[in-house]
Order: structure tokens, then sequence, then C-alpha cells
């Protein structure tokens, strides 16, 4: 007996990158040299021989920053030969190929990175509303390769040189090299603005590049895997 299907469409993507999207919400790493981190518990499938093991802090100098910060991602090293399929709670996914550059991200929206990038953590500017914010800290990727994001929905990519932009504090999720930010309060607009318990904290973009903005604050995730908020995403050292 014979099975009809429409199946078919769903086949495994042929793309020989190192990173491709199989979907728009399912990435695909091919291994080979070198380590690819990625966030922990967004392993969805994988053929091949693959070593997963814990990414650590990265030295005892991003570790204090974790530490005073609490921002980060508890990440996840693989390694070996094969395809490892990666994906966060069916959140879109975004590939960046950075050519000795960097981009600033927030803990939450990254999912993986290529062997030969670097990584940091830098608190946000802005006096008493980062107090307010409890140091609000993204982490900086810098180098060369493949860079996986997350997004909460389809978001928007905005030109921070052409007008002053404004983004509240979870919804931007990423921005460009060329691009300042810092954290402003505005309490006037306090029952105006944004959905959270932090509406009147806003994010502030200067110089020449671009942010992306997402149409969420991001998901509540309860227990581990693979979200979560800024406070929750660096784990052990």
């Amino acid at each position: 007996m014979s099975i009809k299907t429409d199946l078919q469409q769903y086949t495994e993507t042929t793309s020989t990158d190192a990173f491709s999207l199989q979907n728009s919400k399912l990435l695909k790493v091919r291994l080979s040299d070198g380590e690819i981190q990625a966030k922990r518990g967004s392993m969805v499938a994988y053929q091949g021989e693959v070593k997963f093991e814990h990414a650590g802090s990265g030295g005892m100098g991003r570790m204090l920053k974790k530490a005073v910060s609490g921002e980060g991602t508890t990440l996840m090293k693989m390694s070996g030969s094969g395809e490892v399929f990666l994906a966060d709670t069916a959140q879109d996914i975004h590939l960046l190929y950075l050519d000795d550059d960097s981009v600033t991200i927030n803990g939450p929206n990254l999912l993986a990175f290529d062997a030969d990038i670097d990584w940091d953590i830098h608190r946000m500017s802005g006096g008493a509303a980062a107090a307010m914010a409890g140091g609000l800290a993204n982490m900086e990727l810098k180098g060369s390769g493949w860079v996986a994001l997350l997004s909460d929905g389809p978001p928007v990519l905005l030109d921070v040189a052409s007008a002053p932009t404004f983004a509240d504090a979870q919804a931007a999720i990423t921005w460009s090299s060329g691009v300042s930010a810092a954290l402003k309060t505005d309490m006037s607009s306090k029952a105006l603005i944004g959905r959270s318990s932090g509406e009147s904290l806003q994010m502030a973009f200067t110089g020449q590049g671009w942010v992306l903005v997402q149409p969420s604050e991001g998901r509540v995730v309860v227990g581990g895997g693979g979200g979560g908020g800024l406070g929750g995403l660096l784990g052990g050292g």
C-alpha cells in the first residue's frame, strides 16, 4: 500500500553553507572544523557524530561581568561532523554574516554563532535610567562568521541615522557596530508606552547604522531550556 503525502516539501535543505535556514523557524548548522556555540537547549535534531558540552563563561573577566550584570546566554559547544538543527520556541530566525565586524545583541535573541567569532558583555549607559534597569547589559559579538538571531515575530530594521530612534528595551534585539545605545526614562509617558512594568524605560540609539526591533517584548520562559530573560541566561562558569 502506498501513502499519499505532501511531506516532501519539508525535505532537508541541500545548502552547503555552515549556517542555512531550513525554514523561517529552523536553523541547519553544518559542522566541520572548530566549535559552534549555540543557546543551550536549542538542539531539536542532529545527524552524524556530534559532541555537545557546556561552553562555560569564557574566562575570569567575562565570568565577573556575568556575576555583576546578570546578563548573557547559557551556551553550549557543538563539535564533530554532521548537521545540527536548532530552534527556540518556533521564533523567527535571521542570519547575519560578520566580516571583521561586530554586532550587539540582546542575550535572549542570540541562537548561535560561528567558531571564529568572539563575544563579550557590555553594560548600558544612561545614568539613573540604567540604574532603574539594574545595569542592563547586552552581548557584543566580534569577528568573521555567521550569527543566528531570534525574533518573536517579523522584525523591523530601522535606519538610526535617518531620525532620532528609540525602542522598548526588550524589543530592540540587535544593532550594528556604528550605533551607540543608551537608556533613558520618560515618566510622563509611563501610561502610554510599552506593555511591561517598565513602560517608561526606553533605549535611545545614535550613530550610523541600524537597529532591529521585534514586535514583542520577548517571551517569558518558565524553567530551563532555550529561552529566558535578561537576568536568567548565563549559567555556571
